[in-house]
């Protein structure tokens, strides 16, 4: 169902690639919507109990397309030199293919929020904590459940 990556010596192991997901501060989530055209967007995210995760508005072009499809693709680059004199790049890459789904236990999204809140800003725990209470009804968290991953590697 999935390619096999064409370049086998720079296919990463899957632990790497993870390494690469975790390390990342953010990566582009791809969706494709009704009108058949893909739609990409870079955004924050957090690697939570093994899925993708990230927040968003409670409406909007992204979730209109994971309403319609929520098969998803999501792209982390942690690493990109160019070697203009090797006619290549030194890189460290990853594509998640996976679903999306919305979360609507409380208990998980505040989890995942704590997550991306110790990610993005951990010197500030609790004025993150009071920003994610006063936008409570306003945020949708998504999680994706990785299905496949596909990390490559040149250095």
């Amino acid at each position: 169902m999935f390619k096999k990556i064409r370049l086998k010596d720079r296919a990463t192991k899957n632990e790497k690639a993870i390494e690469i997901i975790e390390k990342g501060s953010f990566g582009v989530l791809s969706t494709i919507g009704d009108d058949g055209y893909p739609y990409g967007v870079p955004l924050n995210y957090t690697y939570f109990d093994n899925c993708i995760c990230f927040h968003c508005a409670q409406e909007g072009h992204k979730i209109e397309n994971i309403n319609f499809n929520n098969k998803v693709s999501f792209c982390v680059v942690t690493k990109s030199d160019v070697l203009g004199n090797e006619f290549d790049t030194d890189y460290e890459s990853v594509i998640a293919f996976g679903k999306a789904t919305v979360i609507t236990d409380d208990s998980e999204k505040k989890d995942i929020l704590l997550s991306l809140l110790n990610k993005y800003s951990a010197n500030y725990l609790k004025a993150g904590n009071n920003y994610m209470k006063k936008y409570w009804d306003e945020t949708k968290v998504i999680r994706i459940k990785i299905e496949h991953l596909s990390g490559k590697a040149h250095e």
